[in-house]
């Protein structure tokens, strides 16, 4: 089995980065966040406890 030159081992892990990258910010990107709608928030009970010590 001949050997790879160093160049090769160079230009194989700049491509498997490259795509590693690549891979990483399309996932990144593709999904898209969904906001919480205001109305959510505003039917949550808050009870306001007064501590009386």
């Amino acid at each position: 089995m001949p050997q790879m030159s160093p160049l090769m081992w160079f230009s194989l892990f700049i491509l498997f980065s490259i795509t590693l990258i690549l891979f990483n910010q399309i996932n990144f990107f593709s999904f898209k966040p969904s906001f919480i709608s205001k109305t959510k928030s505003e039917s949550i009970n808050k009870k306001n406890l007064n501590w009386k010590w």
